[in-house]
């Protein structure tokens, strides 16, 4: 994609990079007192959460691991279903453990309802949600987010490990898809 293709399709910058950054630190100095002398495991959500939590956990003052899920609901749609496939699960164990979801982005809650139910019948110690984006007004079930980046209009965003097609994660800024699916 060029760089005058690139310019046709993205349009408003909701979220700047400076923005993106400093927001990101705030999130961590929270965490880290909030699990102050706990061991955290971070549960990434791929492929759009890659960004976010690497950032997250340069930021992190705790000790901290990390593992990935990959997870299924939309398919080849823009619209979550809500039927929801794991596509790559966890390798460690969450028994006892101190567990953060960390997502890139909330919308309707059901995908994120999905996985909390999964994930706290493996026993952890706590469970927890950081989303650096979250849309209430697509939400069709409510989600307990305790840590949230910030809230956005409905719109259909890329960005920051946010993507269309594969197209637009390495956007150092979120920003509005200037023709969106439909």
């Amino acid at each position: 994609m060029t760089q005058a293709e690139l310019n046709a399709a993205i349009g408003e910058v909701l979220v700047a990079e400076d923005d993106l950054r400093r927001r990101v630190s705030e999130l961590a100095a929270e965490i880290s007192e909030d699990y102050a002398g706990k061991e955290l495991l971070l549960v990434g959500v791929l492929k759009g959460a890659i960004f976010f939590i690497a950032d997250l956990m340069r930021e992190l003052r705790v000790v901290c691991e990390v593992d990935f899920m990959a997870i299924s609901s939309y398919g080849a749609a823009t619209d979550s279903s809500g039927v929801v496939r794991i596509l790559k699960d966890l390798d460690a164990s969450l028994e006892g453990r101190h567990v953060l979801i960390v997502e890139d982005i909330v919308d309707s809650g059901l995908t994120l309802s999905y996985l909390m139910r999964n994930l706290a019948s493996r026993g952890p110690a706590s469970l927890e949600v950081c989303a650096l984006l979250t849309k209430p007004a697509r939400r069709e079930i409510e989600v307990p987010v305790r840590y949230v980046g910030f809230e956005i209009p409905d719109r259909f965003v890329v960005g920051y490990g946010l993507d269309y097609a594969e197209r637009h994660r390495n956007l150092p800024y979120v920003a509005v898809l200037r023709d969106p699916p439909s």
